[in-house]
């Protein structure tokens, strides 16, 4: 591995002590970074709109809670944890404006600075920490006495620490437990937004409902293409993360192997992989970004309409019922 890996000896946490920490936003990686930070001993605030439903919740984790302006100009060290598309016109008006000389500006992911809807004052350190894992786990993984790992990525260095605030920063989240590897804003952003557009969120759904699809289509019964598709793909999941493909390969049976081996190519062809680079370009070159940016500007109709198709495609009507058969989830 090329890039460098940091530990919790390489971590000073000291240098957190006696700043503010001011965490924006208290959705799923905000809940986590607050009360982890708090449980390593740090002086953390919350910052949130008046009418945000996670008010009572942040007060009742026993967490300092202000007004988001108010939160920005307390905090020393200030962590943007809200939605993407929300950020810029929190930082205009709340942020920055209450920004000091030797303040640290974070980020759990790096769209808002590569896609310049946020553009930091010289004076201020702007850096990265971003856990490689939704917030529960980032929350339940430092509760066990482990962590999971983390990227930083340094943006702007005016103290010549920031770096080592970074650091310290993942250290109070538990990462440096698992271990964090610096890397830069621009690939963080790019790789991140390619992964769930292209395999995670965008290109194994959509495998599954056209694996589901053909099935039930050539008059197989849907609740026998939802296991199949759908239900058990969280087994072989599971068998990439615990050992990657190999041992995937490994413990599925060597039918399933065989079979795995000379289809995959024919699925994910040469088609597929022009539209991965088509997807990659379109992020590399910011239209993704201003797709999405006036999406929200005119209050999402595509998006809601693709979530309402989502939402009513046949395979989460069979799903929803034959999830009733699951006592595990009850």
């Amino acid at each position: 591995m090329n890039l460098p890996i940091y530990y919790d000896k390489d971590a000073n946490l000291s240098l957190l002590e006696g700043k503010k920490l001011a965490v924006i936003g208290y959705g799923s990686q905000g809940h986590a970074h607050s009360q982890n930070l708090k449980d390593s001993g740090m002086d953390v605030i919350v910052g949130l709109r008046e009418s945000s439903k996670s008010w009572k919740q942040a007060e009742a984790d026993g967490l300092t809670v202000m007004k988001t302006a108010d939160a920005a100009k307390a905090g020393d060290f200030i962590m943007i944890l809200a939605p993407d598309q929300l950020q810029g016109d929190i930082y205009a008006q709340d942020i920055a404006p209450n920004l000091a000389d030797g303040d640290v500006l974070a980020f759990g992911h790096g769209f808002n600075i590569i896609y310049e809807q946020i553009i930091p004052p010289e004076n201020v350190d702007v850096v990265m920490i971003a856990p490689k894992s939704p917030g529960h786990l980032v929350r339940r993984t430092y509760t066990e006495g482990s962590g999971t790992p983390c990227l930083i990525a340094i943006h702007q260095d005016a103290s010549g620490k920031a770096q080592d605030f970074a650091l310290a920063w993942a250290k109070g989240i538990g990462g440096t437990r698992a271990g964090v590897i610096h890397t830069n804003f621009r690939d963080e952003t790019e790789t991140d937004l390619f992964g769930e557009q292209a395999v995670l969120c965008g290109g194994v759904s959509e495998l599954v409902r056209a694996g589901f699809e053909t099935l039930t289509d050539a008059g197989y019964p849907p609740e026998i293409a939802y296991f199949e598709c759908l239900h058990e793909l969280k087994l072989i999941v599971d068998l990439f993360y615990e050992g990657g493909i190999n041992y995937m390969n490994y413990s599925v049976s060597e039918t399933a192997e065989y079979g795995g081996l000379i289809r995959g190519e024919e699925i994910i062809g040469k088609e597929s992989r022009k539209a991965m680079k088509n997807v990659l370009k379109e992020i590399q070159e910011g239209d993704f970004a201003k797709k999405w940016l006036l999406e929200n500007k005119v209050g999402q109709p595509n998006f809601k309409g693709l979530r309402r198709k989502s939402e009513n495609h046949p395979i989460e009507k069979i799903g929803a019922e034959l999830r009733k058969m699951f006592s595990w989830k009850k």
